[in-house]
């Protein structure tokens, strides 16, 4: 999107300012249709101190759900799409999605459908808002699928704040942990080395094991810092392929204690998801087929692809899902029940409610265990540096008291 520098009048006076815009005579339409007789309009070249620097999903989810929740009430409120679309432009404080939205209102004056405009989009709005829209839109429950919507992502936040702060407690004291180990080994461990080679004689096992350690650190420092960069990359690297995606997902879900959360939350994500668009109107295949994307998991969404092919042939669709461990039996039976009794959204969404319930319980237990486990291991490197360092010094203590 270019950046055009303006200067018109208006009925209240002169107006200058800055317009974001597909193109000049964008830019002159929005300008016309604010009531603003242009004058003189310009593009603006963009440059590393204006251009905007997106590091992974432009827009945070919490914004997200404030937008779909005030869209909804706008609509059902009385206010048009487009109006409505306009006014949440100039009021979120997502620029991103500020610039979306323009983008948005310019599609649906021009006379495209709610969906299609978001479809052109797809960085910001996901195929499941875009799907669910459309639905909306043919069936004349647009507030209320947008209702919907902003419900679904509320949950589906909450669940990820709940996983990412069960694993940011033990992150963040790994992280002081080698801090302190690496302060220790190259500011206070050499300082004792010269004290040691004075006095001679063979150190303690562990003495040597730590000096051993400091030499290694002050000498290939820049290895703590190459390494953890090398292994960012291989993960990134791996999860752009989907054979080499697949087993590491594997791997995350078969760890212990943590891969059990990470199953949960998934399953989760899954059947509110699913839930979401069949309340929706959505297709079931077609809401199979965004599913597989969705997830973010593809040990779940093999299974899920596997379970649309079983529709498409006319058997059941928790047929695959029976038999796959990813896939506990509460999930496959509610499914089954729900699509016998023909309340297959509610049922997801009974289990839904549940697996948030235990990845909320079980981030809690992992809290309550990982605390004190992280305390006793920094506390036992510290330990051991100091122990071998006063191990050799008893030692000279004991040898001058001899004397």
């Amino acid at each position: 999107m270019a950046r055009f520098k303006y200067s018109g009048r208006t009925r209240t006076g002169t107006k200058n300012g800055i317009l974001h815009a597909d193109s000049k005579r964008e830019a002159m339409e929005k300008l016309r249709h604010d009531g603003v007789r242009v004058i003189e309009i310009e593009e603006v070249p963009e440059n590393i101190f204006t251009k905007d620097i997106v590091i992974g999903n432009p827009v945070k989810l919490q914004h997200l759900v404030i937008f779909l929740k005030q869209f909804s009430t706008l609509l059902s409120a009385g206010v048009s799409v487009v109006e409505a679309t306009k006014i949440l432009a100039e009021q979120t404080d997502s620029k991103p999605l500020a610039k979306a939205l323009q983008k948005v209102e310019v599609e649906i004056r021009a006379g495209n459908p709610l969906s299609k405009a978001l479809a052109k989009h797809e960085e910001i709005f996901e195929s499941l808002i875009i799907n669910m829209v459309h639905a909306g839109e043919i069936s004349g429950t647009l507030d209320e699928t947008l209702n919907r919507l902003s419900i679904h992502y509320e949950k589906q936040h909450r669940t990820r704040q709940k996983v990412i702060s069960a694993f940011s407690y033990p992150i963040f004291v790994g992280i002081i942990a080698i801090a302190v180990v690496i302060f220790l080994l190259i500011g206070v461990v050499p300082t004792f080395v010269s004290l040691f080679a004075d006095v001679g004689g063979e150190l303690p096992a562990i003495t040597q094991f730590v000096l051993n350690s400091s030499n290694f650190v002050r000498k290939f420092w820049y290895l703590l810092m190459l390494i953890p960069v090398l292994i960012w990359f291989t993960i990134f690297t791996m999860r752009k392929k989907p054979e080499t995606k697949y087993y590491l997902d594997l791997i995350i879900l078969r760890m212990p204690i943590f891969g059990s959360i990470f199953q949960k939350s998934v399953l989760a994500r899954f059947t509110l998801t699913f839930s979401s668009m069949f309340s929706s109107s959505v297709p079931i295949l077609q809401a199979l087929t965004m599913l597989e994307k969705l997830v973010e998991n593809e040990v779940i969404a093999r299974v899920i692809k596997e379970s649309r092919q079983s529709l498409e042939q006319g058997k059941s669709l928790t047929e695959p899902m029976k038999k796959h461990w990813a896939f506990p039996p509460l999930v496959s039976q509610m499914i089954a029940i729900g699509e016998e009794t023909g309340s297959l959204d509610v049922m997801l969404e009974n289990v839904a409610d549940f697996y948030e319930a235990e990845v909320e319980a079980a981030t809690d237990r992992l809290k309550s265990l990982i605390e004190p486990i992280m305390i006793v291991l920094l506390a036992g490197l510290v330990g051991t540096i100091v122990t071998a360092i006063m191990v050799p010094m008893f030692d000279i203590f004991n040898n001058i008291q001899s004397y």
